[in-house]
């Protein structure tokens, strides 16, 4: 299975799709989400699910930030701003919700942009190919989205990039 996006040039995402962005904000959250193309995946897939994560996050907040989840996505593109428009998949909860980001679990059901605060963090977008539809319910965490896949992962794969400070 191979992921690639429009967003990355080059080993580094667009601007647009972080904090240096100029459109789609939610109070300190960047929405604009990254456009993805999956190809090649596993003929009896039946859904994907997404995680883009930031583990460059450890030293600044002590966890692994969570960008944006999404599970139950039965396509094989998505447009750029989709986290915001599109209807067809489930989205999860990102790190913006809670004591550190400020929103409501699912005020932060979203993409949340890119936006990191020391230095260049490198970004992973994991796709999963899945045999089954998980059936989460909107604002589902990290471990639930881990814990529904469980036993039904056809196949992954991993875009990595980077995305330079303020």
């Amino acid at each position: 299975m191979i992921i690639t996006s429009r967003a990355l040039q080059h080993g580094i995402f667009a601007d647009e799709y972080g904090h240096r962005g100029q459109r789609d904000w939610s109070g300190e959250m960047v929405t604009y989400s990254l456009p993805i193309q999956i190809t090649d995946a596993p003929a009896d897939t039946v859904t994907f699910a997404i995680v883009f994560e930031d583990k460059d996050a450890v030293p600044v907040c002590g966890f692994t930030w969570i960008h944006w989840l999404v599970a139950d996505l039965d396509r094989t593109e998505l447009l750029a701003n989709e986290s915001v428009t599109a209807t067809d998949f489930v989205q999860g909860t990102n790190s913006w919700s809670g004591k550190l980001g400020g929103l409501d679990r699912l005020a932060a059901s979203y993409y949340g942009g890119m936006s990191p605060p020391d230095c260049a963090h490198v970004y992973e977008l994991h796709v999963y190919a899945l045999d089954t539809r998980l059936d989460l319910p909107r604002g589902f965490y990290l471990n639930e989205l881990h814990k529904a896949m469980a036993g039904h992962v056809l196949d992954q794969a991993t875009l990595m990039g980077l995305y330079p400070t303020r």
